[in-house]
């Protein structure tokens, strides 16, 4: 199916109809494993994106959507419901990034409080000895990819709008990232980096072994929101470059055929591996955002479309049950040691599940159609 307006909307109102705090649609871990209600990413993600179409289209909807779900968790006084500090996970900060909105449009201070509460979170965040936070406590020395779309764009805004400054702790992160967890030969970045070289799965330097396709949207999707909300100055227009170069060195991988990108990055073709949309949902977006934003040259936006013209040809599907967007990996992940199979090889990360209606893969899907909009294009 080609890009559709009347189809991704009728998508996205079908989704919101039938999903509630106790159960969202989107959020097929949950549903699989009859998990109960919990603060955590793949909502973030959600969140975010419709945060986004409010901004974006004006129907104000969409914001009373985002408030009813998160008022369930934010209780008056800034505790979320369902949160454990304790755990030190970086997904779980993702979600609060939409707190900033529903402050500044409502002004109800519980919300300028649970994003204290989450800082707070990062305040004490345990670190590798580079400075790099740990991806959770249980992965002791680790970074991910996923972290800095986690954790970074949130605390990014939090201490441009609330403490007025200090964001170098974030711009150190980034450049750790670009220094220690990014191949020289093709410009991918490793999923991820254990700063002590212990754990079972990485190499001599560190590394994780492949390039897993949503942790590079991830981290190339947080380049671009950071960037943007950063002044003009040497800082901004070293971090345009970094995001220019990550994306440049992504799409020497596209396959050509669907426009898209394929679960293991740089092994297109071998068995097994396959076009996966979140991941590919993810670098459209920020294209789009980036030279929206004014990150990327203009014609990286007709780029960005094509991808989000492949995702809608070979993953959106419309019959008599229903719409849907197909092709998204589930979850991916390193270790802990009680999860061996987790290992960063290439078996492992096609073997994972591949889902429809994953907030991790329609969201990104919403950001991107959300910046075509506002492109007009």
């Amino acid at each position: 199916m080609a890009y559709n307006d009347s189809v991704i909307n009728g998508y996205i109102d079908r989704l919101l109809a039938v999903s509630t705090p106790e159960r969202p649609a989107w959020n097929v871990e949950a549903i699989s494993k009859n998990k109960k209600p919990s603060w955590n990413y793949i909502d973030g993600c959600m969140l975010i994106a419709l945060l986004r179409l409010y901004r974006a289209k004006g129907e104000r909807r969409y914001f009373d959507f985002v408030k009813s779900y998160v008022d369930y968790f934010v209780e008056d006084d800034g505790n979320i419901r369902f949160y454990n500090k304790e755990d030190y996970n970086l997904d779980s900060i993702n979600e609060g990034r939409v707190l900033f909105d529903l402050y500044k449009e409502t002004g109800d201070i519980k919300y300028r409080l649970a994003a204290d509460t989450l800082f707070e979170q990062l305040k004490e965040q345990p670190r590798n000895a580079l400075g790099g936070f740990w991806h959770k406590k249980i992965y002791p020395d680790q970074v991910w990819l996923d972290g800095l779309f986690m954790a970074q764009i949130f605390s990014y805004r939090y201490r441009k709008e609330f403490l007025h400054g200090d964001e170098e702790d974030v711009i150190m992160q980034f450049r750790n990232v670009e220094k220690y967890m990014k191949d020289k030969k093709t410009g991918l970045y490793y999923h991820g980096f254990d700063a002590s070289k212990k754990a079972f799965w990485c190499d001599e330097r560190g590394l994780s072994r492949n390039f897993w396709l949503r942790s590079a949207g991830w981290y190339i999707a947080a380049l671009s929101d950071v960037t943007a909300y950063m002044d003009e100055g040497k800082i901004k227009e070293e971090f345009k470059g970094y995001l220019k170069n990550a994306v440049d060195s992504a799409l020497k991988f596209k396959d050509e055929k669907t426009d898209m990108f394929y679960q293991v990055v740089d092994k297109g073709g071998k068995e097994g591996n396959y076009i996966e949309t979140s991941g590919s949902a993810l670098i459209s977006y920020a294209m789009l955002h980036g030279a929206l934003e004014g990150l990327l040259p203009k014609e990286y936006a007709e780029e960005g479309k094509k991808i989000f013209d492949g995702i809608c040809k070979k993953y959106l599907r419309a019959d008599g049950d229903g719409i849907e967007l197909g092709g998204i990996c589930l979850v991916a992940g390193l270790g802990p040691e009680n999860k061996p199979n987790r290992d960063g090889s290439y078996e492992y990360y096609i073997s994972e599940p591949i889902v429809s209606t994953d907030a991790k893969g329609v969201a990104p899907f919403i950001m991107a159609y959300v910046d075509l909009l506002r492109l007009s294009i």
